[in-house]
């Protein structure tokens, strides 16, 4: 009897440190998740702090809404502007940058359009005018929001009436891709899904090293005074990690084919 009890009281110790492992959610990006860095970076932070990370991957504007409801601990996305009016709104607090990479426009080999070349916006143009096919995500992501400034800085308003050469797909990047080279179209990508991304037909980049193309990363909490159930501490600590020395070195580490996709910029 003795010896039951006595396991009864160790069984029943246990329960507490389980019920109480420290957790966050993270709403994120899809290309966080697609590229594989979510992969190399979360079991780092977790070994050193024991704290575990659950990811939600969705585009960055709804990523942000995620945010808004209060549904996550910490955003992570990439749209600077959008960023922005999540923290003056009041949704935001303690945003710091991380990393960064940069979009590369994918097309065919064949490049029917005659897109290639290092001026993005006179890509955009020439597909446009050769009506050739182009895949959008279309889903309010940082890359729908940064295609939709280029398509503006060519002259053209989207969405708007475009025809069957302009298809949205409202899904994030890996199923873009996916959509572009299955129907051999032109498509704006992160370069860090596009290394990752292995179903690549006869895609090619056609057009990269623009400075409209650079894609910056930025972190925050979601404001405990909007949301006072957020995980402010253990939220603030993948914050601190993400862009401490030890973090920042974890990014720069991340590579395919010995090739970065992500660049650490915290400062």
């Amino acid at each position: 009897m003795g010896m039951i009890a006595a396991a009864l009281a160790a069984f029943v110790l246990s329960l507490p440190a389980h019920a109480q492992r420290t957790h966050i959610t993270i709403a994120s990006t899809t290309s966080t998740e697609q590229s594989g860095l979510f992969r190399h970076l979360l079991p780092k932070f977790t070994h050193r702090t024991g704290i575990e990370v659950r990811v939600v991957a969705l585009g960055t504007g709804q990523a942000l809404d995620m945010g808004r409801r209060g549904d996550a601990d910490v955003v992570f996305v990439h749209d600077a502007a959008a960023e922005k009016r999540f923290v003056d709104e009041g949704y935001g607090v303690g945003h710091r940058l991380v990393m960064y990479n940069d979009f590369v426009l994918i097309g065919p080999k064949s490049d029917p359009a005659v897109a290639r070349g290092g001026d993005i916006v006179a890509a955009l143009a020439k597909i446009h005018r050769a009506q050739a096919p182009f895949v959008s995500r279309g889903d309010k992501s940082g890359t729908h929001a940064a295609e939709l400034r280029l398509w503006k800085l060519a002259g053209l308003e989207m969405p708007a009436p475009k025809g069957a050469w302009y298809r949205e797909t409202g899904s994030g990047m890996g199923p873009a891709l996916n959509t572009a080279s299955g129907l051999n179209a032109y498509v704006l990508a992160d370069r860090g899904t596009w290394l990752s991304f292995r179903n690549r037909g006869a895609l090619v980049i056609l057009v990269e090293g623009d400075r409209r193309l650079f894609n910056q990363y930025g972190v925050m909490l979601v404001s405990p005074a909007k949301h006072p159930h957020v995980r402010r501490e253990p939220g603030l600590r993948f914050i601190d990690w993400l862009v401490s020395p030890e973090g920042q070195n974890a990014i720069a580490e991340y590579r395919i084919g010995g090739e970065p996709l992500f660049f650490p910029s915290a400062r």
